[in-house]
C-alpha cells in the first residue's frame, strides 16, 4: 500500500498557542516571523526513522582529506604532506598520527573517502555542502544569501519535522557563517522556502574575522599562529525573566485567559495574515522549563564531562548539541569554528597540528563516547564534513613562509557515526594522491540522503517554496557501509 505523501498545509494556531501569544504580548517579547505556527505537516507519518537525531559538524574552510581521513604515505613527498598515518582500532585503517583518540574508537565511526562535487569556491560549496544540492540555483550570489537560493538541510528539517517539546526540529549553533569581510555565506538559510524557515540560530560565539579555532586555549591566525583568547566567552542562551517579573507575576498574566479566550478567533485570524516571533512561544515555555532550560547549560556540567569534551568552543559546542538531542531535537548543526577556520592556504601543517586537530579530536571522540555511554549513539547519526577537501599537491603563496594546500572539491572524507552506520568501514577510495574519486564516488546528494533517511522523512515528501510550488527533497540514494 502506498504511503500518502504528508502534506504541508498551514493549520490554524491552536487555543493553547493563541494563549501563549497573548501572554508573550503581555510580556512584550516581540513580534516577527509566524512559520513555528504554520509550518508542521498536518497529516500522514513518515516511517520509522533509523535514528532520532542527526548532529551534522561542519569544518567550514575545508578540511584536508590527504592530512586527516585518507593519508597517502606512498605518494611523492609534494603530495603526501608532513603528518604520518597511524593505525587505528580497526585492522587496516590508517588516519592522520595526529587524530590519536579518533584512532582508537574508529570501532564508532565509518569514512567516505569519495564525496566528489564540481565547486572550488567557499560559498559555492557552503551552499552545496549545507543544501546537499551540487547544482546552483539560478540568480545564486556569492556575495551572500538569495530568497532564490536552495533551502539548508536544518531548514528543511525544520520545515518537515514534528516539534517535539519546547524546542525547535533544528538548531544550528555556536553562531551563522560569516566570512571575514563580514558577508555571510549562503546555503545556511530557508532560501525559496522563506525567511520564517531560516533554522534556529543559537549564537554563543563572538564574531571575529581575523582568528579562528577553539578559543579560548586554540584560538589562532592563520599566518600569524597563536593568538590570545583571554575575555572571549562562550555565551549560552539566557532563558531568565526580566528583571521584576517572576513567575508568580507570570502566572497571573497568563491566567488572563478569559480575556485571550474572547479574543481566540481573532488571534487565530491574525496567525495567517500578520507576524509573530516564532521563537517567542519557546521562550516563554522556557521560562518555566528547568529541564530544556538546562539542555543550554554547557558551564555548569560535570566538570569531568567538561574535561572529557574540553574546555573550549569545539568541545562546548558538541555538549550542547548532545544535549539538545537529548532533549528532542532532531537536527543540530554544529559550525566547529567561524568561516575559513579550516581554510588553510598557508602554515597547514602547524595549524592542523597545534590548533585545529587537537580540540576537534578531543571534542568528537567524547562526543562518540558520551552518545555511546548513554545508549544514545545508535538513534543519533553523527555527520562531520567541509565545504570541500584540498589539492593534493602542496604550494607556497606569495609571502608565505610555510606552504598549505588549496580549495579542491573535487574530493573530500566525510566520517559517519552512529544512526545505523556500521563502525570501522569505509565507502569509496581516491586516487594514489588524493586527488579524485577511484572509487564509489558519492555526492551531496548522497549525503543529505542519508540524513533525510536517518531522521525518516519518506522520498516522497515535498517542500513548498514561497509561491507554493512544490520540491522533493531527496536527489540521491543514502549511503551503504558495508
Amino acid at each position: 500500500m502506498e504511503r500518502p505523501t504528508p502534506t504541508l498545509a498551514h493549520p490554524a494556531i491552536s487555543r493553547r498557542a493563541a494563549l501563549q501569544a497573548g501572554a508573550i504580548g503581555l510580556l512584550g517579547l516581540g513580534m516577527g516571523d509566524l512559520s513555528r505556527l504554520r509550518a508542521a505537516p498536518a497529516s500522514g507519518g513518515p516511517p520509522k526513522a533509523r535514528a532520532k537525531s542527526v548532529i551534522y559538524i561542519f569544518l567550514s574552510g575545508g578540511l584536508s582529506q590527504i592530512d586527516s581521513f585518507d593519508p597517502k604515505p606512498d605518494a611523492p613527498e609534494e603530495f603526501r604532506g608532513e603528518f604520518s598515518p597511524i593505525k587505528t582500532r580497526t585492522p587496516g585503517l590508517h588516519i592522520c598520527g595526529h587524530l590519536p583518540m579518533l584512532a582508537q574508537r574508529s570501532h564508532r565511526w565509518s569514512v567516505c573517502r569519495s564525496l566528489t562535487h564540481p565547486w572550488n569556491e567557499h560559498s559555492q560549496g557552503h551552499h552545496i555542502m549545507l543544501t546537499g544540492r551540487s547544482d546552483i540555483p539560478p540568480g545564486f550570489d556569492p556575495r551572500g544569501p538569495k530568497p532564490s537560493d536552495y533551502p539548508s538541510l536544518a531548514s528543511i528539517a525544520a520545515r518537515l519535522l514534528p516539534q517535539r517539546g519546547n524546542l525547535p526540529p533544528a538548531v544550528v549553533l555556536p553562531e551563522k557563517l560569516v566570512h571575514r569581510t563580514g558577508r555571510v555565506i549562503p546555503g545556511q538559510f530557508g532560501g525559496a522556502m522563506g525567511p520564517r524557515n531560516d533554522p534556529f540560530f543559537i549564537e554563543t560565539s563572538k564574531y571575529d574575522p581575523n582568528a579562528y579555532g577553539a578559543y579560548p586555549a586554540f584560538r589562532f591566525h592563520h599566518r600569524q599562529g597563536p593568538q590570545s583568547g583571554a575575555g572571549w566567552t562562550f555565551r549560552e542562551p539566557d532563558f531568565t525573566l526580566p528583571q521584576g517579573v517572576g513567575m508568580q507575576r507570570l502566572r497571573d498574566r497568563v491566567a488572563l485567559a478569559d480575556h485571550l479566550n474572547a479574543q481566540q478567533q481573532f488571534l487565530e485570524s491574525a496567525a495567517e495574515t500578520q507576524s509573530l516571533d516564532r521563537y517567542s512561544r519557546m521562550a516563554l515555555s522556557l521560562l518555566s522549563d528547568d529541564k530544556t532550560k538546562r539542555a543550554f547549560d554547557v558551564h555548569g556540567a560535570d566538570p569531568k564531562v567538561l574535561d572529557r569534551y574540553g574546555r573550549n568552543a569545539f568541545g562546548w559546542s558538541l555538549l550542547m548539541a548532545r544535549q539538545l538531542v537529548e532533549t528532542g531535537v532532531r537536527l543540530v548543526q554544529v559550525n566547529l569554528g567561524n568561516n575559513e577556520t579550516w581554510d588553510n592556504h598557508e602554515a597547514i601543517f602547524p595549524n592542523l597540528r597545534d590548533f585545529l586537530f587537537p580540540p576537534m579530536d578531543r571534542a568528537v571522540s567524547a562526543l562518540l563516547d558520551d552518545l555511546g555511554d548513554r545508549g544514545m549513539l545508535g538513534e543519533t547519526l553523527v555527520v562531520m564534513a567541509s565545504e570541500f577537501g584540498r589539492t593534493p599537491k602542496i604550494f607556497t603563496l606569495d609571502g608565505a613562509k610555510l606552504p598549505g594546500r588549496d580549495h579542491w572539491g573535487a574530493v573530500q572524507s566525510v566520517l559517519l557515526a552512529g544512526g545505523g552506520i556500521p563502525g570501522g568501514a569505509v565507502l569509496g577510495s581516491s586516487d594514489k594522491i588524493g586527488g579524485h574519486p577511484a572509487s564509489d564516488a558519492q555526492t551531496p546528494e548522497d549525503l543529505a540522503a542519508t540524513i533525510y533517511e536517518a531522521l525518516g522523512l519518506p522520498r516522497d515528501i515535498m517542500w513548498e517554496d514561497t509561491t507554493g510550488r512544490p520540491h522533493r527533497i531527496y536527489y540521491g540514494q543514502p549511503m551503504r557501509f558495508a
